[in-house]
C-alpha cells in the first residue's frame, strides 16, 4: 500500500510499504481523510522532533526513521482482530493517535497523555493516517455514528482545544482570551463557545485569520498591531481582565501579553508547542498569583468532542480549506500551508482517492 514517510528534514516520500496485519485486540481502519497538523509542518521543516531520530527507535514501537506520518484521521473499519467487541467492519471511526506504556506514574493515574514514554501514531512508528490503511489497538477507536469521516478527521484537533478548555477551569459565562487564530486557536475558540464561555476574545494580527475567528466563535477580535491587547481586554472586562487566556502562538511577547491580560488569580493555558526556549518574566506570575498551565493534546476528550459535533454545537466544516490526494501531500499540502498559512486552516488528505 501507499504511505507518506518522513525520512528526514524536508524529505517526505510516498513509499510502497507492506500491508498492515491485524492482531488480537486490534482494528484496521481504511483511511478516508487525514488532516495536516502544525506538528507535521514542524517535523518537515525542523525534525525529527517528536519523530525518533536515526539510531534511536521509539521505546514503545521499536521503530526509527523512516516513519509513517499523519495523526488527524478518520475512516471506515475494514477488519477487526480476535477479541475486539463493539466494533464492526463498515463502522465510521476516528482514531486517538497514541502509543502509551500503561505502566508509568502518569498512565497509572489515568493521565496517559503525559506518559513518560509517550508516542503518537503518525509520528512514532509504521502506522499513520497518511497511508491507505492503519492498524491500531481497539482502545484508540472512537465511533463517529452518523458523522461523515471528513468531519471525523477534525475530531483530533478539536479535542486539543476541548482538552485545553477543560483544563482551564473557566466558569460558565466566563471571559476567555485566545491568542492566535491559527488552527489550534480557532478550535479552542470553538470549544470555548460550545462549553458555555460567555465571551471569547481572539487576539490576531493577520487579516485572513481574523476573518475566520468570528465564525469560529469569537465575540471580539483584537488586532495587536493597532491596539494594546492587554488594555483592550481590561477595558472589555471593566478593568478586571479575562478569567482565562490561551497561548496558541508560541511567541514570547504573546505569552507575556496573555499573562498580563488575565485577572488576578486567573489562569493562562499554554497550548502551543514551542520551537525555542521561551523567556518568561516569572514575577508577572508571582505578583498576581497567575496560574500557568501546560496543556498537551487530549486525554479522555474524544467522546466529548464527538458529542459536541453530533449535537451541532461546533460546525467543523468551516475549518476545512482544502482537500488533496496523498500524491500531492508535499506541494499541495505541506508547502501550501507553509507558504500560505494565513489563507488556510485545515487541509485534508485522501490516501485512497485521486482528487481533481
Amino acid at each position: 500500500m501507499k504511505a507518506a514517510r518522513f525520512h528526514g528534514p524536508g524529505d517526505i516520500r510516498i513509499d510502497e510499504v507492506p500491508d498492515p496485519r491485524v492482531g488480537p485486540g486490534q482494528v484496521e481502519v481504511s483511511v478516508d481523510w487525514c488532516g495536516i497538523c502544525g506538528t507535521d509542518l514542524h517535523e518537515y521543516l525542523e525534525g525529527p522532533i517528536f519523530i525518533p531520530p536515526a539510531g534511536s527507535p521509539h521505546p514503545l514501537t521499536g521503530v526509527g526513521l523512516p516513519v509513517v506520518m499523519g495523526h488527524e484521521f478518520a475512516g471506515v473499519v475494514s477488519a477487526v482482530g480476535p477479541g475486539v467487541t463493539g466494533i464492526a467492519e463498515g463502522d465510521r471511526v476516528a482514531v486517538e493517535p497514541y502509543h502509551v506504556c500503561g505502566k508509568c506514574a502518569a498512565c497509572q493515574a489515568g493521565r496517559y497523555n503525559i506518559c513518560r514514554n509517550l508516542g503518537f501514531i503518525g509520528l512514532s512508528g509504521n502506522e499513520g493516517g497518511f497511508a491507505e490503511r492503519c492498524v491500531v489497538d481497539q482502545r484508540w477507536i472512537h465511533q463517529l455514528g452518523d458523522l461523515p469521516t471528513d468531519i471525523g478527521a477534525l475530531v483530533e484537533p478539536l479535542a486539543v482545544g476541548y482538552h485545553a478548555v477543560r483544563l482551564s477551569g473557566i466558569p460558565e459565562g466566563g471571559t476567555a482570551a485566545v491568542y492566535g487564530a491559527g488552527p489550534i486557536g480557532l478550535v479552542t475558540a470553538a470549544a470555548l463557545k460550545a462549553r458555555g464561555a460567555g465571551r471569547v476574545i481572539v487576539v490576531e494580527p493577520a487579516a485572513a485569520r481574523k476573518a475566520k475567528a468570528g465564525p469560529a466563535g469569537a465575540d471580539v477580535i483584537i488586532d495587536p498591531t493597532t491596539d494594546d491587547a492587554t488594555e483592550a481586554i481590561r477595558d472589555l472586562t471593566e478593568g478586571a481582565g479575562a478569567d482565562v487566556a490561551f497561548e496558541c502562538a508560541g511567541i514570547d511577547a504573546v505569552l507575556a501579553s496573555a499573562i498580563s491580560s488575565v485577572r488576578p488569580g486567573g489562569t493562562v493555558v499554554n497550548v502551543a508547542i514551542w520551537g525555542h526556549v521561551p523567556r518568561v518574566t516569572v514575577n508577572d506570575l508571582v505578583m498576581s498569583e497567575i496560574n500557568l498551565v501546560g496543556s498537551l493534546a487530549y486525554c479522555g476528550d474524544h467522546a466529548g468532542t464527538i458529542a459536541l459535533l453530533r449535537e451541532g454545537k461546533v460546525d467543523a466544516s468551516k475549518f476545512i480549506t482544502g482537500r488533496i490526494a496523498l500524491d500531492d501531500l508535499v506541494d499541495g499540502g505541506f508547502r501550501e500551508l507553509i507558504d500560505n498559512k494565513e489563507d488556510n486552516v485545515k487541509i485534508l488528505v485522501s490516501p485512497r482517492e485521486r482528487l481533481a
